[in-house]
């Protein structure tokens, strides 16, 4: 019985590992139906349970979600299978992005790819921004929380300090809320402005495949939320911090994510490639990915407790709204970087219109935008 189970749930998650698209809430919105729905391995609540378990433990949502499955259905095999074969498949299409883009990335024909695809990932990480901010801005203060985050994102201040920063305003706030019935002591609105944060140091670092691997490793550990929060934090630290990383490798990271199956965060493979070929690709994948194994496992029969707990979810609050306020700052860098004429901003506005009013699939308009850019470029001489 436990080999069937195995078997079961390897080629469930190869499956979608596969052939998935769309981000965190569409895999989990997969499983949801696969594992609920056609299968019956746990109910609707348990399976709630385990997406409020996602949301409190850093790492990428989605991966968290087929470990807990494995879990569930297999047991401690299955929770390493889940995992590893959710993963596995878009690894393997993103080197191979990853591969194309390194050998010909210099070739005119596909820098006019390039070109026609980075605004409608700048499209396609608005309207992500939008869907996630409705959840997570849900009154004044935690709006104010996010604002100062994005002013202080533009000062330079440490990405990961200012995600605790976040979450410790939200708790405050909500404490406050418990015990000043009355109204908020205005002090508490930022009460992370005396945690020490430190300057970003801007300059071209060597590189290293050690501290590559650390610094992947310290992301994802620290990351909550959407897969697209991880660029902010690969903006500051290999854009930023190292200088490893430009502005348009970064937006070209994240198309790859978006147009190879399987969880947003393969980008990660992606971007070790660009920094070291397939030695750090694998590294940078090994390093992000592993946090999510460790974690999961310590927590697995923790935190559906503590998912009922005020403070915790004070805590996923501020941790939200800090992510958001990250994004926010990143994707206005990456604008700068990706809009630059007429062209680019009229495919914006127009992908715009078609993820929010037409709901189109991402990988669609990204091929759409491949096409026009190659289109404008020769129509353009």
């Amino acid at each position: 019985m436990k080999r069937t189970y195995l078997k079961e749930v390897a080629l469930l998650f190869l499956r979608i590992g596969a052939t998935a698209f769309g981000g965190p809430a569409a895999y989990i919105a997969i499983m949801h139906r696969e594992t609920v729905r056609n299968r019956g391995w746990l109910d609707d609540e348990r399976f709630l349970d385990l997406v409020g378990a996602t949301n409190l433990i850093p790492g990428p949502n989605a991966t968290e979600m087929a470990l807990y499955l494995g879990l569930v259905r297999a047991g401690w095999a299955g929770y390493a299978l889940a995992g590893l074969l959710f993963i596995i498949p878009g690894m393997l299409v993103t080197l191979a992005f990853a591969w194309f883009y390194v050998t010909y990335g210099s070739v005119p024909q596909v820098s006019w790819v390039l070109y026609g695809v980075k605004p409608v990932v700048i499209a396609i990480v608005i309207q992500a921004l939008w869907d996630l901010g409705r959840k997570a801005v849900k009154n004044i203060p935690i709006a104010l929380v996010g604002t100062a985050v994005v002013i202080l994102y533009f000062l330079r201040l440490n990405e990961i300090a200012l995600l605790f920063a976040g979450a410790a305003a939200v708790l405050l706030l909500q404490l406050a809320l418990r015990f000043f019935k009355g109204g908020i002591p205005a002090l508490l609105l930022v009460p992370f402005a005396s945690i020490p944060l430190y300057l970003f140091s801007p300059g071209d670092v060597p590189f290293s495949k050690t501290t590559m691997f650390l610094s992947m490793l310290k992301i994802g550990a620290v990351i909550y939320g959407s897969g697209y929060v991880l660029y902010a934090f690969f903006n500051a630290e290999f854009v930023v911090r190292l200088g490893w990383l430009s502005q348009q490798q970064l937006l070209d990271s994240i198309a790859a994510g978006q147009i190879t199956p399987g969880p947003v965060a393969t980008s990660a493979t992606f971007v070790g490639y660009l920094m070291g070929g397939l030695p750090s690709a694998l590294l940078a994948t090994l390093a992000f990915f592993l946090p999510s194994f460790v974690f999961v496992a310590l927590v697995s029969r923790l935190i559906p407790l503590l998912r009922k707990k005020w403070w915790s979810g004070a805590f996923l609050d501020g941790v939200s709204v800090a992510a958001l306020g990250l994004m926010v700052g990143v994707t206005w860098e990456l604008g700068r970087a990706g809009v630059t004429d007429w062209f680019t901003i009229a495919l914006t506005v127009t992908a715009l219109v078609l993820v929010f009013r037409f709901k189109m699939n991402s990988a669609w308009l990204i091929l759409g935008g491949g096409i026009l850019g190659v289109v404008y470029r020769v129509l353009s001489g």
